[in-house]
């Protein structure tokens, strides 16, 4: 699940704990922008608290934590605390199923039917459906609250049996589709092969080789949480929020760790040391769907090219807590940050906004002016703040869109905010036979947009679309 909300803002503490390791890149103007961007977001959301882990050139490089672990009585935020992880666990137990593949013990080609053939078209779903969401069983937990089912122990065998009994959402791989379903029946499949309770065999051949003795089930062990989980409704002042009952979650969401041990993992992954280099590629190549499309999920991780850098990322949230975990695997770099507030966009602002100065910081002659197209935008977007364009960049399709009543709607919008002052590229990708990218244009009078390009292999472009506010 991935948070959607901003909140109004509230009193945040300053910094509270940080350990910073001996790192040439991390100086301390770096370290200054980060911790300014961690609180401005906190404040900005209201969320409690936030704990932030960063790795750079493949050493962990900064652990902190900002404003409150408990709002009342207060408790300061600490970088050695535990937050749930929430979705982030899918990864672990991919990384069991790798495990099992790797000794012959199962294959991602098999099918449920082989352990649950009482399922909806077991005969027809492979573990590898099931790990890249492309099963079509449906999602037993979309929401980004507690409902009243959830505040009642559950039996995950029973939620596998209720979920994966009903009829699909899709013929399998054929499309994409996020479901705690499918990780579930995964888990459980691992503890059927395995013969052993699914978190001792995860605790024995996945934790314990990696030492990692600070992650802990969120549920089962709930007394070691020492973060309170928060709710705001419709912008209010933050509300506690109890955790789900137990069996909700099992093996995709129910881990808990402090960021520095989040870090430990995504330095497994980017040094492959738990897996063969095989299993680590299967994990980090999303599924492709029937029609030829790209997934952009992998076995427990969305993958995705970023300008031009490979970026394995995911989300996480449960009762109280949203998460946030980004590896540059081929850059050695790595965000996490976890919070305290449930449905909040805290987590993924704080990340998404640390990385760009992390790559810049790896490779410091980047620039954006490295993209050509940047460089056009700023005459692009004038021509349309006077209600014109250039019909000879344009492909027929995109021409067509332009159309009077078009162009009218670009000037109207555009024109008031002023001279562009700055353009940064924030996303890119292959699709459809295009180059898509998404850009941020910031105006002179302080307003800033996204703007959705897509060009055709000879540079004509296909879409110009402006999206929204950043």
């Amino acid at each position: 699940m991935r948070p959607n909300r901003l909140f109004s803002s509230i009193a945040t503490a300053a910094l509270l704990a940080t350990a910073l390791a001996s790192h040439a890149q991390m100086t301390p103007e770096l370290h200054d922008r980060i911790d300014a961007i961690a609180k401005q977001v906190l404040a900005q959301t209201g969320v409690p608290s936030a704990s932030v882990g960063i790795v750079l050139d493949g050493k962990v490089a900064l652990t902190s934590a900002y404003g409150l672990a408990r709002i009342a009585p207060p408790k300061p935020a600490d970088p050695a605390m535990a937050y749930p992880i929430g979705s982030i666990s899918k990864q672990f137990t991919a990384a069991a199923v790798l495990l099992l593949q790797q000794e012959g013990k199962l294959s991602l080609d098999d099918k449920v039917s082989k352990y649950f053939p009482e399922l909806t078209r077991a005969d027809e779903i492979t573990l590898r459906n099931l790990m890249t969401m492309t099963s079509g069983y449906e999602d037993f937990a979309p929401q980004d609250y507690i409902i009243p089912a959830f505040r009642k122990p559950e039996n995950p065998l029973d939620t596998v049996h209720t979920w994966a009994g009903k009829p699909l959402d899709f013929t399998p791989g054929t499309q994409w589709q996020y479901s705690n379903t499918n990780y579930v029946l995964v888990a459980l499949i691992v503890q059927k092969v395995s013969g052993e309770p699914f978190y001792q065999f995860l605790r024995e051949r996945v934790l314990a080789p990696l030492a990692l003795p600070d992650v802990f089930n969120t549920y089962a062990e709930r007394q070691k949480l020492q973060v309170t989980g928060y709710i705001s409704n419709a912008m209010a002042p933050p509300r506690e929020l109890p955790l789900e009952a137990t069996g909700w979650y099992f093996g995709d969401g129910d881990l808990a760790m402090p960021a520095s041990t989040l870090l430990q993992w995504d330095l497994s992954i980017i040094n492959r040391t738990l897996l063969s280099s095989q299993s680590y590629d299967l994990m980090e190549t999303p599924f492709r769907l029937k029609d030829g499309r790209d997934s952009t999920y992998g076995l427990g991780v969305h993958v995705r090219t970023r300008d031009g850098h490979l970026m394995i990322e995911h989300s996480g949230e449960v009762g109280g807590f949203v998460s946030e975990n980004v590896v540059y695997p081929n850059e050695r770099i790595a965000v996490v940050v976890l919070t305290n507030e449930v449905a909040s966009s805290a987590a993924p602002k704080i990340a998404e906004s640390i990385v760009p100065l992390l790559l810049q910081s790896r490779q410091p002659g980047q620039q954006t002016s490295a993209d050509p197209f940047a460089a056009q935008l700023p005459a692009i977007v004038a021509s349309l703040q006077a209600g014109k364009i250039d019909r000879s960049l344009l492909t027929s399709d995109a021409s067509d869109y332009f159309s009077p009543d078009a162009l009218a709607d670009f000037r109207s919008t555009l024109a008031p905010l002023g001279t562009v002052a700055t353009v940064t590229r924030t996303y890119s990708i292959l699709r459809g036979g295009m180059s898509f990218a998404e850009y941020r244009v910031t105006f002179s009078g302080g307003t800033t947009i996204k703007v959705s390009i897509g060009l055709m292999p000879n540079g004509r472009i296909e879409q110009l679309m402006v999206t929204g506010k950043a």
